[in-house]
């Protein structure tokens, strides 16, 4: 995953959704320490900001640089580079040792990593009872069957260039491995179906879709899966280029404990 979303870092920033205030209250209601929180493949800090508010320190880390200079900043959260090098000893000296994370969040990212070395070093890490593991992601955005249509058609043309760790985000974490006991949101093979919604403008949406790894890769290989033809036919569906629609992204979360 390292270096795959260099290239669109600055349009990620701010061309995705934000998590719900309510995820994170419901999350920090279920670790009776909030000390410490670890938010793996944390991006630009989307879910660090949300999970700063219930807890004293936040670790938030990313083996992408270019992703963590656009990061934004807060005074309980602490930004690290953690390149693939590293050792998963080093690694966990680097968050806090064995026993010493209340919560960890992996926001739209946990599809990419090797799950069975991750899950290993979340379980060293957690705090026994009480430590708490979240998952979530979306892989889908409704506006109008217009719209939808078309986007839709656009994904489909983008398949030849999803990278095939991509399928546990596309069946909507249904199938992703998860070996830890439930906590009541979602647990292995029943994720917590949830719902975002956001005010976008077109150019929020086509820099959104921009953002996304597969339409990158297929630019890279000469293939504009938004070409101006696209676009246009997105703005006329849209309501017009300065349109302001309600969309709600179709998000997926699996949270547990480890099983004693």
């Amino acid at each position: 995953m390292a270096g795959l979303f260099d290239k669109q870092a600055e349009i990620y920033v701010d061309a995705r959704p934000t998590y719900p205030s309510d995820w994170f209250s419901k999350l920090a209601a279920l670790t009776p320490q909030h000390s410490l929180a670890w938010d793996v493949g944390t991006g630009n800090g989307q879910a660090a900001l949300g999970v700063a508010e219930h807890y004293e320190r936040v670790i938030a880390t990313d083996v992408s640089e270019a992703q963590l200079e656009h990061a934004k900043q807060h005074p309980r959260v602490k930004y690290v580079h953690t390149p693939l090098s590293l050792s998963d000893d080093e690694l966990l000296t680097l968050i806090g040792g064995e026993n010493s994370v209340d919560l960890v969040t992996v926001a739209e990212a946990v599809h990419w990593f090797d799950l069975p070395k991750f899950y290993a070093l979340v379980t060293r890490l957690l705090r026994k009872p009480g430590g708490i593991i979240a998952v979530w992601g979306y892989n889908d955005l409704v506006v109008s069957p217009e719209v939808d249509h078309l986007m839709e058609g656009i994904r489909d043309r983008a398949l030849p260039f999803w990278d095939p760790k991509i399928e546990h985000l596309q069946d909507g974490y249904r199938t992703l491995p998860f070996p830890f006991e439930s906590v009541g949101l979602g647990s292995e093979g029943k994720p917590l179906q949830l719902d975002i919604e956001k005010k976008l403008s077109l150019e929020g949406l086509v820099r959104m879709t921009r953002s996304s790894s597969a339409v990158a890769a297929a630019k890279d290989q000469g293939v504009d899966l938004l070409s101006e033809g696209v676009v246009k036919n997105l703005e006329n569906a849209w309501g017009g280029p300065n349109a302001v629609r309600t969309v709600t992204y179709k998000a997926f979360m699996l949270a547990g404990k480890v099983k004693l």
